[in-house]
């Protein structure tokens, strides 16, 4: 039986590693060891897998030979009620509890939300000015999250919420910021000016605001409503059971946290990447410019050049690094390696999706090849897989491409530095170093909405 290899250096080392500089770190790893190593977390030892075959059979087997023991850095983040805290029969209540809201025609009705929004925050960029990427993205992903989630229009509270989320997100965005939440013995409240400190209070800040919400909305529940936060306080469980303010609380902890910044972060990569490479931007606007005034969202959503886009740019450079842990629960035989019970395992989206064998040049940014090849869920997964795949992920890829052809379009940009942007973690995600400087030349003399305000720089 063969023995399961890693590094040999010390294991704050490697913690630091996979924290300052998870990319690198990975690659050198699996040059080195193969498909399948040990690699040390803020959480203890991890095998790391990247195969298809062996991400297949952990991903089907959860609930014969895996268990999923429930993420406790998400948990940190978002509580321990949330659908990515929860494993088991808990896990699958609140799951299918959530499942509504994010299929079918529910999610259709948020397209020319998602168009519009996207006009109203781009429209106030200033021709002939640099401005950032990703502040442009976390802007219309914010709107849009806070609109489909609690229906609220350019309310005093939704401004409250926006404003207390994106200051409660940017104490963890740096790499460096972000060791609070991945090294426990950080994690100290020593009063308002220390860094875990600051980042308890700005969560307790939030805490208040969504509770107000919830306890206002309940008592003046309106079925006709559709937005998010009503579904969920209207959802019964077979045995008749609603959620509690708490389960609510931590789900939308949930859908702001994994509905703005996750797609935030993967919009901010799409407008590099078609901006980097002039016959990428001339396909897809040769694609778009086939489109008739007002087209229905589900058309731009199908456009196959569009879709192809979206999905290079999730593989490149995943904005979920790994799968969720699943944990053995009894000794398992995986690739001729023995685990042991109680062995984590991680599959890694990053290397799976940088395999040569898979991906030829897994380096270049070429979105042909997923209209070349549809690739299986074990081969492609930037969303994770099996049970856990994200709820959300309809709901995301809606949105990422509506918004990308939407400001496609209607504005004309271009990349304010030709110098590669490298990825870097920023708190638990992958997005791009400096957020991508973009210079706005041009947009339609006349947009038909209200502008809301993004940071220039």
């Amino acid at each position: 039986m063969k023995l399961i290899k890693g590094s040999k250096a010390p294991h704050l080392l490697q913690r630091l590693q996979i924290l300052l500089d998870p990319v690198n770190t990975l690659e050198s790893y699996a040059k080195k060891y193969g498909d399948i190593f040990i690699v040390q977390t803020f959480t203890g030892p991890v095998v790391s897998l990247n195969s298809p075959q062996t991400l297949q059979e952990i991903l089907t087997k959860d609930n014969n030979q895996y268990e999923i023991p429930g993420d406790q850095l998400l948990q940190l983040m978002l509580g321990k009620y949330s659908v990515v805290s929860l494993s088991g029969d808990r896990h699958r209540r609140e799951r299918k509890l959530l499942m509504p809201p994010f299929h079918g025609h529910r999610m259709r009705n948020y397209g020319e939300l998602i168009c519009n929004i996207t006009k109203q925050v781009a429209s106030n960029l200033t021709v002939g000015k640099k401005f950032i990427a990703r502040k442009l993205t976390q802007e219309i992903t914010m709107q849009v999250i806070l609109q489909a989630v609690f229906g609220l229009y350019d309310s005093p509270r939704l401004l409250q919420i926006k404003s207390m989320l994106a200051d409660w997100l940017e104490l963890t965005a740096s790499p460096l910021r972000a060791s609070l939440l991945f090294f426990p013995w950080l994690r100290k409240d020593l009063g308002p000016w220390s860094p875990w400190g600051k980042y308890q209070r700005q969560q307790q800040k939030l805490d208040e605001l969504l509770y107000r919400e919830i306890t206002t909305r309940r008592s003046q529940l309106d079925p006709n409503r559709t937005d998010v936060l009503t579904l969920m306080l209207l959802a019964r469980d077979e045995e008749g059971q609603g959620m509690t303010d708490q389960e609510i609380r931590d789900e939308l902890m949930t859908l702001l946290f994994a509905g703005h910044e996750t797609t935030a972060t993967a919009l901010a990569w799409a407008v590099y990447w078609v901006h980097k490479q002039p016959e990428v931007y001339q396909k897809i606007m040769q694609e778009l410019a086939t489109l008739e005034p007002n087209t229905d969202p589900m058309t731009i959503f199908r456009l196959p050049y569009l879709t192809a886009v979206c999905q290079e740019t999730l593989r490149i450079y995943p904005v979920a690094i790994f799968t969720f842990f699943r944990q053995t629960k009894k000794p398992v035989e995986l690739q001729g390696y023995h685990l042991e019970a109680g062995t984590m395992i991680q599959g890694s989206i990053y290397l799976t999706h940088q395999r040569e064998d898979l991906y030829p040049e897994p380096k270049r940014f070429k979105p042909e090849r997923f209209l070349d090849r549809k690739f299986s869920p074990y081969e492609y997964l930037p969303y994770g897989g099996g049970s856990r795949r994200c709820l959300g992920m309809a709901l995301a890829d809606f949105e990422m491409r509506l918004v990308l052809a939407t400001l496609l379009s209607n504005f004309d940009m271009e990349l304010a530095e030709n110098k590669p942007v490298k990825p870097q973690r920023q708190g638990v995600l992958l997005g791009p170093k400096g957020g991508v400087k973009m210079l706005m030349k041009g947009k339609p003399i006349q947009l038909q909405t209200k502008p809301h305000s993004v940071t220039t720089v």
